[in-house]
């Protein structure tokens, strides 16, 4: 349904999108992650038709945004970061004037009634935009976006600045979404990305770093050789035996879990397994090893490691394709 294909994005010197492509296929609610700076505005703005693109195409149920823009347009539904919205009217009259822009052939009444049914803002119809709560006025932004009912939403931060309640009303309603729509959703909140979407792609530096489900990045970035331990012993003698052992790369001491127990995130090279060294070292100094556990990465830890410049072994890089090395 939506398909980017080398698409690059120059401001003179600079890439702002360097080649990247990717697909969103129907029924797929798809993550697209990264940093400021990163060329996820940029991407999603020549996604929306906004602005258009150095090379490369981006293609909207096969048919080309910078070809053909209106018929394109025609098939997507956009929620900015601020919704565009007409503060001085009420929801009725702006839903009715965006249905007119929008040229929309469905029956006015029926399609809005349902519209509003949906996003839960039928007690606020007849009421005055700027009268309303973020969070109504963010549900505003999200009916307007389905006008029409476009195959394609594209959702740039769509819970920013709303409480806890309408956030996960806001989530509920993504992925009820996300059965009859193709979905763009993009967010700061990685918790919120983990729990609603298919897929995630995260772009840094104007590159794909990251192209799977969060699941699999996890499984493809963790493995035994990262060992979560709580050991009773002291701290900085009990780090640096840990450092000792072949095949160590890191060791972070975490926190004081209990009086003179502390917690230890140990990485070691892959395919090396340094618990039975780890256990005979303890035991010749009388230091407990109280548990013990490998650990996968968090999509926090999956995130910082793609684009906070934390360099990724050849093995990780291999299991995701590659794609990791395009830092």
């Amino acid at each position: 349904m939506i398909e980017v294909v080398n698409l690059s994005k120059h401001y003179g010197d600079k890439k702002a999108v360097d080649g990247i492509s990717f697909k969103a296929e129907s029924g797929e609610i798809l993550g697209f992650l990264g940093p400021n700076g990163a060329g996820k505005s940029t991407t999603m703005n020549i996604l929306t038709g906004y602005i258009s693109s150095t090379d490369g195409k981006a293609l909207i149920d096969g048919i080309d945004i910078l070809e053909n823009p209106i018929k394109a347009k025609q098939k997507i539904g956009y929620l900015p970061e601020i919704p565009p919205l007409y503060v001085d009217m009420t929801v009725k009259e702006y839903l009715c004037y965006v249905y007119d822009l929008k040229k929309c052939k469905l029956p006015r009444n029926t399609h809005l009634a349902d519209i509003c049914r949906l996003v839960k803002i039928e007690n606020v119809y007849n009421r005055i935009i700027k009268n309303l709560s973020k969070g109504y006025k963010q549900r505003v932004g999200l009916a307007q976006a389905l006008v029409g009912n476009p195959p394609v939403l594209i959702l740039d931060e769509p819970t920013v600045g709303l409480d806890p309640n309408q956030i996960i009303e806001i989530r509920t309603l993504i992925k009820k979404l996300g059965r009859n729509h193709t979905v763009i959703l993009s967010s700061h909140i990685l918790s919120e990305v983990q729990a609603v979407c298919d897929r995630i792609v995260v772009i840094n530096q104007g590159k794909i770093v990251a192209d799977d489900t969060a699941q699999n990045l996890a499984t493809s970035l963790s493995s035994d050789h990262r060992l979560l331990v709580r050991i009773d012993g002291p701290k900085d003698e009990v780090e640096a035996l840990i450092k000792g052992i072949s095949g160590v790369e890191k060791v972070i001491v975490n926190t004081e879990v209990e009086k003179g127990v502390w917690e230890y995130r140990i990485e070691a090279e892959e395919n090396v397994d340094i618990r039975r060294e780890l256990f005979k070292r303890l035991a010749q100094r009388n230091w407990y090893l109280l548990s013990s556990r490998s650990y996968e990465l968090s999509l926090e830890d999956i995130f910082l490691k793609l684009t906070m410049g934390e360099e990724l072994s050849s093995a990780e890089k291999s299991k995701l394709g590659n794609k990791g090395g395009n830092k």
